[in-house]
Protein backbone atom coordinates (compact mmCIF):
# COMPACT_ATOMS: atom_id res chain seq x y z
CA UNK A 1 0.00 0.00 0.00
CA UNK A 2 1.46 3.45 -0.86
CA UNK A 3 -0.30 6.51 0.64
CA UNK A 4 -0.02 9.90 -1.62
CA UNK A 5 -0.62 13.66 -0.37
CA UNK A 6 -0.60 16.46 -2.91
CA UNK A 7 0.01 19.53 -1.49
CA UNK A 8 1.31 23.02 -3.88
CA UNK A 9 -1.93 23.79 -5.40
CA UNK A 10 -3.19 27.36 -5.00
CA UNK A 11 -4.40 30.05 -7.08
CA UNK A 12 -1.95 31.73 -9.84
CA UNK A 13 -2.21 34.44 -12.06
CA UNK A 14 -1.77 33.44 -16.10
CA UNK A 15 2.12 33.26 -16.67
CA UNK A 16 2.15 32.37 -12.92
CA UNK A 17 3.86 28.79 -11.74
CA UNK A 18 3.45 26.54 -9.12
CA UNK A 19 5.00 23.50 -7.71
CA UNK A 20 3.15 20.68 -6.93
CA UNK A 21 4.60 18.41 -4.35
CA UNK A 22 3.50 14.18 -3.94
CA UNK A 23 4.80 13.30 -0.92
CA UNK A 24 4.10 9.44 -0.09
CA UNK A 25 4.39 6.86 2.90
CA UNK A 26 4.07 3.56 3.74
CA UNK A 27 6.19 2.16 1.27
CA UNK A 28 9.16 4.01 -0.79
CA UNK A 29 8.48 5.00 -3.97
CA UNK A 30 12.17 3.94 -5.57
CA UNK A 31 10.30 0.43 -7.52
CA UNK A 32 7.04 2.97 -8.23
CA UNK A 33 6.30 4.93 -12.01
CA UNK A 34 4.66 8.15 -10.58
CA UNK A 35 1.95 10.19 -12.58
CA UNK A 36 0.27 13.36 -12.39
CA UNK A 37 -3.43 13.66 -13.78
CA UNK A 38 -6.11 16.72 -13.83
CA UNK A 39 -9.74 16.49 -13.60
CA UNK A 40 -11.51 20.00 -14.47
CA UNK A 41 -14.85 20.46 -13.87
CA UNK A 42 -17.18 17.96 -15.89
CA UNK A 43 -14.24 16.53 -17.70
CA UNK A 44 -12.74 13.27 -17.49
CA UNK A 45 -9.36 12.69 -15.07
CA UNK A 46 -6.40 13.11 -17.97
CA UNK A 47 -2.78 12.65 -18.02
CA UNK A 48 -0.22 15.46 -17.44
CA UNK A 49 3.00 13.77 -16.81
CA UNK A 50 4.42 10.35 -15.81
CA UNK A 51 8.35 9.64 -14.91
CA UNK A 52 9.46 5.83 -14.52
CA UNK A 53 11.45 4.17 -12.15
CA UNK A 54 14.91 5.35 -14.16
CA UNK A 55 13.51 8.75 -14.71
CA UNK A 56 12.27 8.71 -18.13
CA UNK A 57 9.80 11.10 -18.39
CA UNK A 58 6.21 11.57 -20.83
CA UNK A 59 4.17 14.48 -21.21
CA UNK A 60 0.81 15.50 -22.47
CA UNK A 61 0.94 17.53 -25.68
CA UNK A 62 -0.99 20.29 -23.94
CA UNK A 63 1.74 21.07 -21.37
CA UNK A 64 4.73 19.97 -22.95
CA UNK A 65 7.43 22.77 -22.72
CA UNK A 66 5.58 24.35 -19.50
CA UNK A 67 5.69 21.46 -17.36
CA UNK A 68 8.45 19.56 -15.25
CA UNK A 69 8.03 15.99 -13.75
CA UNK A 70 10.82 15.29 -11.58
CA UNK A 71 11.25 12.80 -8.22
CA UNK A 72 13.73 12.57 -5.24
CA UNK A 73 13.43 9.22 -3.86
CA UNK A 74 15.64 9.91 -0.83
CA UNK A 75 12.63 12.15 -0.14
CA UNK A 76 10.11 9.96 -1.11
CA UNK A 77 8.71 12.88 -3.49
CA UNK A 78 7.59 13.57 -6.84
CA UNK A 79 6.84 17.02 -7.94
CA UNK A 80 5.52 18.80 -10.81
CA UNK A 81 6.82 22.27 -11.90
CA UNK A 82 4.23 24.03 -13.79
CA UNK A 83 5.31 27.10 -15.69
CA UNK A 84 3.25 29.41 -18.40
CA UNK A 85 0.19 28.32 -16.38
CA UNK A 86 -3.19 29.06 -18.47
CA UNK A 87 -6.74 29.65 -17.37
CA UNK A 88 -6.93 25.86 -19.29
CA UNK A 89 -4.58 24.14 -16.46
CA UNK A 90 -7.55 24.65 -13.85
CA UNK A 91 -8.01 21.23 -12.62
CA UNK A 92 -7.84 19.69 -9.53
CA UNK A 93 -4.41 17.56 -9.76
CA UNK A 94 -3.67 14.15 -8.94
CA UNK A 95 -0.92 12.43 -8.06
CA UNK A 96 -0.42 8.32 -9.14
CA UNK A 97 2.00 5.74 -8.12
CA UNK A 98 2.44 2.27 -10.63
CA UNK A 99 4.06 -1.06 -10.55
CA UNK A 100 4.00 -0.79 -14.39
CA UNK A 101 6.08 1.13 -17.48
CA UNK A 102 5.66 0.96 -21.13
CA UNK A 103 2.63 0.73 -23.97
CA UNK A 104 1.21 3.48 -23.22
CA UNK A 105 -0.27 2.39 -19.77
CA UNK A 106 1.77 5.24 -17.41
CA UNK A 107 -0.53 7.89 -19.56
CA UNK A 108 -4.11 5.91 -18.21
CA UNK A 109 -5.85 6.02 -15.37
CA UNK A 110 -5.87 2.49 -15.84
CA UNK A 111 -2.45 1.96 -15.50
CA UNK A 112 -1.99 3.06 -11.59
CA UNK A 113 -2.70 1.38 -8.49
CA UNK A 114 -2.44 4.21 -6.02
CA UNK A 115 -4.13 7.27 -6.15
CA UNK A 116 -3.68 10.91 -3.76
CA UNK A 117 -6.78 13.26 -2.96
CA UNK A 118 -5.60 15.89 -5.24
CA UNK A 119 -5.16 19.25 -4.70
CA UNK A 120 -7.00 22.17 -6.82
CA UNK A 121 -5.19 24.37 -9.11
CA UNK A 122 -6.74 27.61 -9.99
CA UNK A 123 -5.50 29.93 -13.33
CA UNK A 124 -7.03 33.66 -13.30
CA UNK A 125 -6.94 34.77 -16.36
Amino acid sequence: QVQLVESGGGVVQTGGSLRLSCAASERSIDSYAMGWFRQAPGKKREFVAAISWSSDVTYSTSVKGRFTISRDNARNTVFLQMNSLKPEDTAVYYCAASSSWGWGSEETTQGYDYWGQGTQVTVSS
